[in-house]
């Protein structure tokens, strides 16, 4: 599971694993295409992100997981947690999403 809390250090990830673990940290990915969500975002992450730069990082992190992953999702579901509590941003079509970054490449 992927969890997000307020506290009054500010807001906390949490990521827990099918053995029990539990580990908190500022990004995660889980599942099968997470090492492509990883390699995006290790490459674009930077301490000191807009929310929207956060957003199009995640965005490219999930699209980039689900379409080289069979077993990932079809769709990007992006939320943003804030202390008032969590927002949803948007929700895209992994497929539409690639073909259009290929197009802007041109």
């Amino acid at each position: 599971y992927m969890a997000c809390s307020m506290e009054s250090s500010g807001i906390n990830a949490e990521y827990g694993d099918s053995d029990g673990q539990r580990t908190t940290n500022y990004m995660f990915s889980v599942g099968s295409g997470s090492t492509y969500a990883y390699g995006v975002m290790d490459t674009g992450y930077r301490y000191e992100m807009s929310v929207e730069e956060a957003c199009a990082l995640g965005k490219k992190a999930i699209m980039h997981a689900g379409h080289r992953d069979a077993m990932s999702g079809g769709v990007v579901n992006l939320y943003h947690m804030r202390e008032e509590g969590w927002v949803k941003v948007s929700q895209t079509d992994i497929s539409q999403m690639y073909y259009q970054s290929l197009e802007e490449k041109k």
